[in-house]
């Protein structure tokens, strides 16, 4: 029964997992561990792949026998606790079985009424995520830099700060404003958060701060999703210079007005393309193959018009508010990657080229055994990998986008660059070279900034500010 959905990917009614999946891995005659433990960690790797994709194709066709059949094999091969790909593979297996599991919601609602990610550990993975990669501290560093040039002669400064939970950012603000030739500004932060004890933990760290340096300042708790947050009730005061920072929150309020599962052409034959190609190393699949993939996805391609969005009403009426609050500069980080797309297969294979770059940062400068990286990667890297594979519709809030995505929604409702500057890129690169992070470059592009793993642009910063509309 389960071989004769046909939606997503392809199937035929004929076929068997083992065809399906050319790699044996079950026990029994011809036990295949030894020659599992003979693999080479990029053979290993490549394997890994092939299973994922010919697993999450049928995932996405809805043939359960065969996805069992595909799950049960990569188990023999993914561990949470080995090499950078076998990793990943825990983490994707992990999603695609939640999302069969979403099937049947009420085995799905009783095996995870009990599992309930704590606030504590929620900061904790973020907290952890900032002090084991750079990637949060320049996101921090450029926002800072772009709101102090904005605010310059500034003497009431109001920040709007979306998902406000991470202290360091503003008193790296703070110990800049206190060195005014005429003395530091007052400052009010207006900080977003769904939690009342994070933004309470914010408001006393941020006060001890500010009185230490005699800055004047104020911190406004607004408890919210960033969805539900009505930016009219953010009043920006007579004579207060207002800027925005958001750092990979923004996203959260995408959400199309269509989100049926579908799939697209070139997905299904990128799919294919890779089930059939030859032996050869994971880097070599990461350099040649990987790119031409994710290049040909419908995410992926140029947008030079709005017909290249998915439709979200919700986020044009967020940012024409927001710019009804005219603010004088507004930071943007989001991730660069392309994993809003209706289609499973689609986010998969953007996911499958994200999330490896990331695993792979932390491979890089973290051990294997460190039980920080592994909460890192289970607790933040690994719920977003599930939120993205496993959940549709507003369910899924990890709807990440690329830059090039996100210049026209901003543009669209009347927001106009503003190029952030030489010295935003120095002071990310000092960081970089200060703390020996080898293999992290920021790139620079037309007035923004990337940040890269290798020469893999990862995260994006953009600055934008109010424009008159004539």
């Amino acid at each position: 029964m389960a071989g004769m959905f046909n939606g997503e990917g392809s199937s035929s009614v004929t076929s068997s997992p083992l065809q399906l999946f050319p790699w044996s891995l079950s026990p029994g005659i011809g036990s295949p561990y030894p020659f599992l433990r003979e693999l080479k960690s990029e053979e290993r790797g490549l394997c890994l792949i092939h299973l994922l994709l010919a697993c999450a194709n049928q995932v996405a066709i809805g043939n359960i026998e065969n996805a069992n059949v595909g799950l049960e094999q990569i188990s023999h091969l993914a561990s949470p606790d080995g090499d950078t790909m076998q990793r990943i593979a825990a983490y994707f297996t992990e999603a695609l079985a939640d999302r069969i599991l979403k099937s049947w919601p009420g085995l799905h609602k009783a095996l995870n009424s009990t599992k309930i990610l704590s606030v504590p550990e929620e900061i904790l993975a973020q907290r952890l995520f900032f002090e084991l990669c750079p990637f949060l501290k320049l996101a921090y560093v450029i926002t800072n830099q772009a709101i102090i040039e904005a605010m310059e002669g500034e003497r009431m400064i109001h920040i709007i700060d979306f998902k406000s939970c991470e202290p360091a950012q503003w008193i790296n603000l703070l110990q800049t404003l206190k060195d005014r030739p005429d003395g530091p500004p007052h400052v009010r932060i207006t900080g977003i958060h769904e939690q009342k004890e994070v933004l309470e933990q914010m408001a006393v760290r941020l006060t001890e701060e500010a009185e230490k340096w005699d800055i004047p300042f104020q911190f406004t708790p607004v408890v919210s999703k960033l969805e539900n947050l009505d930016l009219e009730s953010l009043r920006v005061k007579t004579g207060e210079a207002l800027a925005v920072s958001s750092v990979l929150e923004l996203h959260t309020i995408l959400a199309t007005d269509d989100d049926k599962t579908k799939t697209s052409p070139s997905a299904s034959k990128n799919l294919q393309k890779l089930l059939r190609m030859k032996q050869r190393t994971l880097g070599e699949w990461l350099e040649t193959d990987s790119l031409q993939v994710f290049s040909s996805s419908p995410d992926s391609a140029s947008v030079c018009s709005p017909s290249g969005l998915n439709p979200s009403q919700k986020m044009n009426s967020f940012l024409n508010a927001l710019w009804g609050l005219s603010p004088k500069v507004m930071v943007i980080t989001e991730q660069e990657s392309n994993l809003n797309g209706s289609g499973l297969m689609e986010r998969v294979l953007e996911a499958l080229n994200f999330y490896a770059a990331l695993f792979d940062c932390l491979e890089s400068t973290v051990s294997r055994s460190s039980i920080e990286r592994q909460r890192v990667e289970k607790m933040l890297l690994g719920e977003e990998i599930k939120n993205i594979i496993a959940c549709e519709g507003a369910e899924r809030r990890e709807r990440h986008e690329k830059l090039e995505k996100w210049i026209v929604r901003f543009e669209s409702v009347g927001f106009g660059r503003v190029g952030l500057s030489y010295n935003s890129m120095f002071l990310g690169n000092r960081l970089l070279q200060s703390n020996g992070y080898d293999g992290y470059k920021i790139k620079e592009e037309n007035g923004f900034l990337f940040i890269c793993w290798q020469d893999r642009p990862l995260f994006s910063v953009s600055a934008w500010g109010f424009q008159r509309q004539s």
